[in-house]
C-alpha cells in the first residue's frame, strides 16, 4: 500500500478531528469579538438598555398618553437612545396588585402601582391618604414625594429603587343612587380602592366592595357594585360616566402611587444614565404627573356638569356636621391600626399634616 494510502480507520477518525481543527480558529475569533464589544461603567458606549414598564393604566388614558409616554421618550432623548423605556398599560405585563413586586423581583424593570392596592404592605405612606390631607392630584403628589424624601416613610421601599411617588385628587362617591348624606349609603355595596376608603366606607353602613380599577364597568353593568368611590380623572377613565350620573362631590380620601424600579437593574445601569433616570424622577417627574392628573380631574367634573349629571357639592366635610364625624372615626380607626403594628400613627399623622400645608396649591 502506498503512504498517501489511509485505511478505513485512518480515514473516519481524521474526519471526526476536522471539528476541533475547525474551532481552533473560531474560538478565538469570538473571545474577540465579545471582548471589542464589552461596555464599561459610565462609559459612552452605544449599547442600548431596554426598561419595560408595567401598570395598570388603560393605553388610550391621558395618565398614559400624557404622563407616562412622555416620560419614557424623554428618557430616550436624554440618554441619546441608549435607554429604551417598553411600557406594557393594561396589566398586560403584571397585575394591577402585584406590579410593586413583580419590580422588587426583577419580573419587570419599572412599575406603577396605587400602595392601597396591597393591603398592610405601606401602612405609614397610607396615613396620607386619610381625609382632610389633600384636595387636589398636585398637592397629594407633592405630599407623597415629600414624605419620601424627608424619611417620613421611605423605611416602607427598602427593598427596590423608588423612582417617584406621586397621588391622585380627592376620591369622590359615584352611585347609581343619589347620596346626599351618610344615611344614604345605607346598604349599598361601594367599591373601594384601599383600606383606607373601605374603613370610610363601612363605618357609612355601606359595604366596601374590593375588585380592581379595570373590573369596575362590568361591575356595575352587572349589578355587582351599586357605585364607587373614585377620583374624578378616573371617570372618563374607566368609563363610569357611561352608566353613572350621580356623583357626590366629597373629598372622602386621597390615593398614592409608588413608581419602583428593581434595585438590581438601577445598579448595573453606567453612571451617566443613572443620572437620566434621577434628573427625571422624585419631585420633578411628581409635579409633572400631578399637574396633568390636576388638569384631568377639572376637565372630568366640567363633563359630568355638562352632560346633565346631578351633583351634591360637599367640599369641606371635615367640618360638615352630617359627614364629620364618620369620616373623623374612619381616621381614627385607620391610626388605631397603624399603632397596634408599633408605628407611632399619632406623631406620623402630625408629619403628613405638617408636610401637607407645606405642599398646599
Amino acid at each position: 500500500m502506498s503512504n498517501n494510502s489511509f485505511s478505513p480507520k485512518t480515514k473516519f477518525n481524521f474526519r471526526k478531528l476536522l471539528p476541533i481543527f475547525a474551532l481552533s480558529f473560531i474560538f478565538p475569533m469570538s473571545l474577540t469579538a465579545c471582548d471589542s464589544g464589552s461596555k464599561t461603567k459610565g462609559s459612552d458606549s452605544d449599547e442600548v438598555v431596554v426598561l419595560r414598564m408595567s401598570h395598570f393604566m388603560p393605553a388610550p388614558s391621558a395618565m398614559n398618553t400624557q404622563a407616562f409616554e412622555p416620560w419614557a421618550k424623554k428618557i430616550e432623548e436624554e440618554s441619546n437612545g441608549r435607554i429604551k423605556i417598553e411600557n406594557f398599560p393594561s396589566s398586560t405585563l403584571s397585575k394591577a396588585s402585584e406590579t410593586y413586586d413583580a419590580a422588587v423581583n426583577g419580573r419587570v424593570d419599572i412599575g406603577i402601582q396605587l400602595q392601597g392596592y396591597t393591603s398592610g404592605r405601606f401602612p405609614i405612606s397610607q396615613i396620607a391618604e386619610l381625609p382632610g390631607m389633600s384636595n387636589s392630584a398636585s398637592q397629594m403628589s407633592c405630599l407623597m414625594q415629600t414624605l419620601y424624601d424627608n424619611g417620613t416613610i421611605s423605611s416602607e421601599y427598602e427593598d427596590s429603587h423608588v423612582l417617584a411617588l406621586y397621588g391622585l385628587g380627592p376620591g369622590v362617591l359615584h352611585s347609581t343612587k343619589l347620596i346626599a348624606t351618610p344615611e344614604d349609603m345605607k346598604g349599598l355595596r361601594i367599591r373601594r380602592p384601599s383600606a383606607v376608603a373601605g374603613d370610610i366606607i363601612e363605618i357609612m353602613g355601606a359595604a366596601p366592595v374590593g375588585l380592581p380599577a379595570n373590573d369596575i364597568y362590568t361591575s356595575l353593568q352587572r349589578g355587582v357594585i351599586d357605585g364607587l368611590s373614585l377620583p374624578w380623572d378616573g371617570v372618563p377613565i374607566f368609563r363610569v360616566n357611561e352608566l353613572i350620573d350621580n356623583h357626590t362631590n366629597i373629598p372622602l380620601y386621597s390615593s398614592s402611587f409608588v413608581m419602583n424600579m428593581n434595585q438590581a437593574k438601577y445598579d448595573s445601569l453606567p453612571d451617566d444614565l443613572k443620572k437620566v433616570l434621577d434628573d427625571n424622577s422624585g419631585m420633578v417627574f411628581s409635579k409633572m404627573v400631578g399637574d396633568v392628573i390636576s388638569k384631568m380631574d377639572i376637565e372630568a367634573l366640567q363633563d359630568a356638569k355638562e352632560a346633565g349629571s346631578t351633583i351634591v357639592d360637599i367640599p369641606d366635610p371635615l367640618n360638615d356636621p352630617a359627614w364629620s364625624g364618620p369620616l373623623k372615626q374612619g381616621t381614627q380607626k385607620y391610626l388605631d391600626s397603624v399603632s397596634r403594628d408599633g408605628a407611632d400613627a399619632d406623631a406620623i399623622y402630625k408629619k403628613v399634616k405638617e408636610a401637607s400645608d407645606f405642599c398646599k396649591v
